[in-house]
């Protein structure tokens, strides 16, 4: 029989939670996102039974870190059941980035778009973004107006600038 466990990247969606009261299990969010394509992206709900692994979930994952999971998908067999993954491995590929000011992690947010990585600070409307790499791309002086300096910045690397 061939094993049908599949791959999958992405990032930690929010804080891992244990799965039960011992912590031997785990449960995650992971936001893959296959393509450049904000409607291709998906929360896929994951969960991990083996108990070295979950704890290495529970206390080393940060949201935002990027993860290469594999397991099992688990299809529901009725309308109420939810789909997830079952983890039988997984990897950090790139770890998020540190914040060293509480306050700051409390009034800003990390979203990815794409790509990309936004940093939304509630004191300021406007939004730093950076390529997954850390590569900066620049400032967007409302939420709204992010599409417009992606859209610049994609130009400038397709005419080979920057």
């Amino acid at each position: 029989m061939a094993d049908d466990a599949i791959a999958l990247d992405g990032f930690l969606d929010e804080e891992t939670v244990p799965g039960d009261l011992h912590g031997s299990t785990a449960r995650f969010r992971l936001t893959v996102s296959p393509t450049d394509e904000r409607t291709d992206e998906m929360i896929l709900p994951c969960s991990v039974a083996d108990a070295e692994l979950a704890h290495a979930v529970i206390h080393d994952l940060v949201p935002g870190d990027k993860l290469r999971v594999t397991g099992h998908l688990r299809l529901p067999r009725t309308p109420d059941e939810p789909i997830w993954l079952v983890v039988t491995a997984l990897t950090v590929l790139e770890t998020a980035p540190l914040t060293t000011d509480p306050a700051t992690v409390a009034t800003a947010v990390i979203e990815r778009c794409g790509p990309y990585v936004c940093w939304f600070d509630a004191d300021t409307t406007e939004v730093e973004v950076f390529t997954e790499g850390g590569k900066w791309v620049g400032t967007a002086p409302e939420p709204n107006d992010l599409g417009e300096l992606l859209e610049d910045f994609e130009h400038r690397q397709a005419a080979g600038g920057e």
